[in-house]
């Protein structure tokens, strides 16, 4: 038996340090997988039941880093990064206030021993105070034999001052404001990235929020207010309009509309009645109602939504994989480099002063923060702005597989139609409709099947009552049969009419091919050997879908439609939705057999489903996308949950599924384009050490900043 912790990390401060943490716990034996994800702040571990965390934090100690389990009650990555910020922005300020005048000294004071004296004392505070968080970590780096960062800037930055102590000395030209300003802009860098890194992770933290901080609950024939963390299932919640609904739970008295905009990303609030289920945080519009709650705390789709999405952000990209391996070696290359420059410059009588400034350039510019923050921050940002617009990815990898998804197959059923059938015809032989009607109902009242539920309901507007049936046998995707009033009564298809012996006379038949002619779902029934009827039951398109198949199109993507219709009534359907690809009658399990065919082809497949059976073919899909108004079993096989029944929400998706993924293209180009361009430049003395302090500090913010253009995504009209 295995089990999944997550884990606190502090002290990483570049993309090497979670490669080497993530090294030592994968190393374990009994750890089957490590993720650490410099961005969040965290690892995820899987490992065996019988081995004792601290067995882990006594492992990651070890290398220098501190690291403890995640609480629930934790604080948020925002109020971290928040915190982080402020400290590094007093850190600056400090260290400007200082650094600032030794810089003008240097510049525009000329040489003499009162200057650098004065520049001695301006500079030493900021090495050793505002710049001490450099040379702590390092030291803890050093003592576990390792190299990050934050290496780099302490070597960089005591070379400079100690080379500058030993030129006053000498009476050599010193430098002693290259040390200072590295600190200073450094300080900057730090201040900005985790104000970036802050707004990144800003999504699950306002989820969070969203929730109630008090329910009033009906306990022991009184009315009292509890704290939201007090509730238990089965509590009685009672709800005013425009308040917020606690928790997970069940409408048993009144009737209201429900803003489930926060889940669903839908405006449009959706009218609930006695027997409904509502989810806490939406919000009451109307009436006053009683709610029994059913899932409370963690068990709340709020909170599964959140832990999704925080799942997704720890995760790993396929792209990020050659990152890794570059940022796991890359200080000590950059040590060595930093070693050539130094040697080549002196060997080529440069002078001490050149050389050192070029080698010290060389260390500052070559730091891999950009590398570690390219993909985890984009991840960050995409998912979390997908949930605030109604969709949750599961993992990292899928915004790679959306980049190569040839054709979106829309299961029709609950996804390009409501799924909420109706009767609309029907045509009997001997002119006996109710006995029809009521006999049909009793058949269809064994099934849950959209299809018998518009029966149903359709015998209940004409104030019918359905007949007692009894031994129901259901042949999937094809029909159902029933003893009603003694006689063996078949509903279905007219291929299961015929397989058992029933006669079908050709006005029934010609029934079956109007109705399916206007896109309606036909069938018929018998008894006595013979059909006795025809029904037609019908599906509204959404009023989104044309929308939605346009879009997609627009994006390059082919549609297709699946489907258990006769090709007669899918292709009525797929003309008024724009849709050229059909695949009809097609039986629930054979749907991932269809998805396995097109991928055959050599397509990348998407498959939209919501219901029990679309279980297997989100499962064979490259992509599966569940919508969330389906059956849990649906959304645990997809990869992308869809919150809502909108098929716009697939383009959606999918758009900023690939705009995430460009993203994350752009950042690692950068990030490998600045240090392959950079150093070179620093090496042959182009770039002093200043600008290599400024400029590698801009490079990790400019990478968090690009992220962050992903919050603007809108939803797709």
């Amino acid at each position: 038996m295995t089990k999944e912790l997550t884990f606190e990390v502090d002290g990483m401060t570049c993309a090497s340090c979670a490669m080497r943490i993530e090294r030592v716990l994968s190393k374990r034996e009994d750890v089957s997988e490590a993720i650490v994800n410099y961005a969040g702040g965290e690892a995820r571990v899987s490992l065996s039941d019988d081995v004792s965390e601290t067995e882990l934090v006594a492992a990651v100690q070890k290398i220098g880093y501190d690291m403890r389990i995640a609480t629930e009650d934790r604080q948020s990555q925002t109020e971290k990064y928040s915190e982080e910020a402020s400290h590094q922005w007093k850190r600056f300020v400090g260290a400007a206030i200082l650094t600032i005048p030794a810089m003008v000294l240097a510049m525009a004071v000329m040489e003499s021993t009162a200057s650098h004296v004065a520049q001695w004392v301006l500079v030493t505070p900021v090495e050793f105070y505002f710049g001490w968080q450099f040379h702590e970590a390092a030291a803890k780096r050093l003592k576990a034999g390792g190299a990050n960062m934050d290496t780099l800037v302490s070597l960089g930055t005591l070379a400079a001052y100690f080379y500058s102590v030993w030129a006053f000395f000498a009476h050599e030209p010193v430098f002693f404001e290259t040390a200072a300003a590295i600190i200073s802009f450094i300080l900057l860098g730090r201040y900005f990235e985790a104000r970036a890194k802050g707004r990144a992770s800003q999504a699950i933290t306002k989820l969070l929020e969203l929730g109630a901080k008090e329910a009033t609950v009906l306990r022991d024939g009184e009315t009292m207010v509890i704290p939201i963390a007090d509730l238990v299932p089965g509590d009685r919640m009672k709800v005013l309009p425009g308040s917020k609904i606690p928790t997970d739970g069940t409408i048993v008295e009144g009737s209201s509309s429900i803003d489930e905009s926060m889940l669903t990303g839908e405006s449009t609030p959706v009218d609930k009645n006695a027997g409904d289920s509502v989810y806490g945080a939406t919000i009451n519009q109307q009436g006053v109602i009683v709610v029994e709650a059913t899932n409370v705390g963690t068990k709340t789709a709020l909170h599964q939504i959140v832990k999704l999405v925080e799942d997704a952000q720890a995760s790993k990209a396929p792209v990020q994989k050659l990152a890794d391996r570059v940022s796991g070696v890359f200080v000590p290359i950059v040590l060595l480099l930093s070693l050539i420059t130094l040697v080549g410059w002196i060997l080529a009588d440069a002078g001490s002063v050149t050389a050192l400034q070029r080698a010290i350039a060389v260390v500052i510019i070559a730091c891999p923060c950009a590398l570690g923050l390219a993909t985890p921050t984009a991840i960050m940002v995409g998912s979390g702005r997908g949930a605030e617009l109604g969709i949750v990815f599961k993992g990292a990898d899928i915004f790679e597989r959306a980049r190569a998804v040839d054709v979106v197959l829309f299961d029709k059923t609950g996804t390009l139609t409501r799924g909420a059938m109706t009767l609309t015809d029907f045509l009997t032989i001997d002119g006996q409709d109710d006995l029809f009607l009521e006999r049909v109902a009793g058949v269809e009242s064994g099934s849950e099947h959209p299809v018998a539920r518009a029966i149903q309901l359709g015998v209940e507007e004409r104030d019918l009552t359905a007949r007692p049936a009894s031994d129901h046998v259901a042949v999937p995707g094809r029909g159902i049969t029933a003893v009603v009033d003694g006689l063996t009564v078949t509903v279905g298809k007219a291929k299961l009419l015929a397989d058992e012996g029933l006669l079908i006379p050709e006005a029934l038949l010609e029934a079956i091919e109007r109705y399916e002619s206007r896109g309606q779902t036909a069938f018929l029934a018998g008894w006595n050997g013979q059909a006795m009827g025809a029904l037609a039951v019908a599906d509204s398109i959404r009023e989104t879908s044309v929308a939605a198949v346009k879009g997609l199109q627009k994006l390059g993507v082919q549609v297709a439609m699946i489907t258990g219709d006769n090709q007669r009534t899918a292709m009525a359907i797929a003309d008024q939705l724009g849709i050229e690809r059909v695949l009809a009658d097609v039986m629930p399990g054979e749907k991932a057999n269809e998805v396995a065919r097109l991928q055959a082809e050599g397509l990348q497949v998407a498959f939209v489903g919501d219901g029990v059976n679309d279980a297997p073919a989100l499962t064979q899909a490259d992509l599966g996308m569940a919508v969330g108004t389906g059956v849990d079993i649906a959304i645990e096989a997809g990869d992308v949950i869809l919150m809502s029944g909108d098929p716009l929400l697939v383009e959606t998706s999918l758009d900023l599924a690939r705009k995430t993924f460009r993203t994350i293209q752009q950042n690692l180009f950068w990030a490998f384009f600045y240090n392959v361009a950079m150093i070179p430049l620093a090496a042959f003395g182009f770039l002093g050490p200043m600008l290599a302090s400024a400029a590698m500090a801009s490079s990790s913010v400019s990478v968090v900043t690009n992220s962050l253009r992903l919050k603007r995504h809108k939803r797709n009209p």
